[in-house]
């Protein structure tokens, strides 16, 4: 009797977990982004570089995305500067440097040698020590999105 009990309890555990992982993700890259709450720098970022509305459009999107702790790694007063509305250009083409238009998971990345950011610029991607693009590491991989994937990384990447 108990180990009926056990087995039903442990189905009664797992089976709502397995719905739940056929459920489509229901938040865009943006809304995703903001609420992880470590990417507080590059949302100020998209919406100063009025990039909100495209990264929450239907995508498909990869983005690599930057944490706040590889946005602080750049010398003193690069966002600042970056957010000046005389520099908005400058700030796009990097941002658009972390964005690929194609939903590219892990499995597949690894397999690149390089892609084609919407910048128009091609992106660097190696697995010698772990996974790198450019110059930055992967250290989270397939956050799924209602319209891509998002690649943590630990540096931001500069065009």
């Amino acid at each position: 009797m108990k180990k009926a009990t056990l087995i039903l309890t442990v189905f009664s555990l797992l089976i709502p977990s397995l719905y739940a992982a056929d459920k489509a993700p229901t938040k865009n890259i943006v809304e995703t982004a903001v609420s992880a709450g470590s990417f507080n720098t590059l949302a100020t970022a998209l919406k100063g570089a009025g990039l909100i509305e495209a990264l929450s459009g239907d995508g498909p999107f990869t983005v690599f995305a930057p944490t706040d702790e590889a946005f602080a790694k750049l010398p003193k007063g690069t966002v600042e500067d970056l957010l000046k509305p005389e520099n908005k250009e400058k700030l796009i083409s990097i941002l658009k440097y972390h964005v690929v238009s194609a939903k590219v998971p892990a499995s597949k990345v690894v397999k690149l040698k390089g892609a084609k950011t919407l910048n128009g610029k091609v992106v660097k991607i190696s697995t010698c020590e772990g996974v790198q693009v450019d110059n930055a590491r992967v250290i989270k991989t397939d956050i799924m999105t209602s319209n891509g994937i998002i690649h943590v990384i630990d540096t931001v990447l500069l065009p």
